[in-house]
């Protein structure tokens, strides 16, 4: 048996609880592998609350993102051996001490790059990719990212900074430093947003990156120069009803091998700010949902 973290029922935090499951065997296009850290994200609580629907066979294992050594090979599986250390999405719950990571959204973790770090790309690192993809600006223009100091904003901010992007970032003014730790400037939210904004970028941004929807999205719009460049990663009714859209996951083994080599070049530090043992996962996962995250929490398993 193993040990995971996971949810009974749909829910608060009272839904939460230590489980003992079967190691898992991996099935066709699957790797079993020993788990050495996980990425916590806001979507778990989101699934753990119903938000994201209620298909999910109960008791559930938390986590979409995990690192560690490849035990065994799945059919139709290639490019990965027994031995190998990895990293990427899961098909299992990534909050255990073993799992099962999709080989296609896997790749092999650098030497350089700790599994800490490498178990932060395949949600919120490779979601700042996508989105700026999407967007599709060019050197010298000018990005306004919303809520900039957590984990995909930071991403994002160091992305779009090492393509030659001006960035600017709304977050509360003691996240000033960290903010501009990332090579950004901080835009303090709240009333009067889009005027302090106007007087960052007089000539307007070129893009928004929305990463906290609903009227803190609307209050910004007018600050683009182009009403198409917006793509939100948290609010696709209102993207849309501003003329945006939203975020295209298109993560791939190849995507996750090109941040982790950014990663291992020196070019991109995931952030992170929060490690917590698996035995303490409820915490880390508390620490999340709060809402005032800065950069990353990870579990470190074993």
């Amino acid at each position: 048996m193993a040990k995971a973290f996971g949810f009974i029922d749909y829910g608060g935090p009272e839904t939460q609880e230590f489980l003992d499951r079967p190691v898992l065997d991996p099935g066709p296009g699957q790797l079993a592998v020993t788990v050495r850290a996980a990425g916590v994200n806001p979507v778990d609580w989101k699934i753990r609350r119903g938000f994201l629907g209620r298909e999910r066979q109960l008791p559930a294992v938390m986590g979409q993102e995990a690192s560690g050594v490849v035990q065994r090979i799945g059919p139709g599986v290639t490019g990965f051996t027994p031995g190998d250390e990895v990293f990427g999405l899961v098909a299992a719950g990534a909050f255990a001490e073993q799992t099962l990571l999709r080989a296609e959204l896997s790749a092999l973790k650098p030497e350089g790059v700790g599994f800490d770090l490498a178990a932060t790309l395949g949600v919120s690192v490779a979601t700042a990719d996508d989105a700026l993809r999407q967007l599709a600006l060019g050197a010298g223009r000018t990005l306004l990212i919303l809520g900039i100091a957590g984990g995909v904003g930071s991403a994002a901010a160091q992305i779009a900074r090492s393509r030659g992007l001006v960035v600017l970032g709304t977050a509360s003014d003691a996240n000033r430093s960290y903010v501009e730790s990332l090579g950004a400037t901080q835009i303090r939210y709240g009333d009067g947003v889009a005027e302090r904004i106007a007087e960052a970028a007089p000539d307007g941004v070129d893009g928004i990156l929305d990463l906290v929807g609903g009227d803190a999205l609307r209050a910004v719009a007018g600050v683009r120069t182009d009403r198409t460049e917006l793509v939100s990663t948290a609010d696709p009714a209102t993207a849309a009803e501003l003329g945006g859209a939203y975020v295209t996951r298109s993560t791939s083994s190849e995507t996750l091998a090109a941040l982790a080599a950014l990663v291992a070049a020196g070019g991109l530090d995931p952030q992170v700010t929060g490690r917590y043992p698996l035995g303490r996962a409820g915490e880390a996962l508390a620490e999340v949902e709060s809402g005032h995250t800065r950069g990353k929490v990870v579990l470190e398993v074993s």
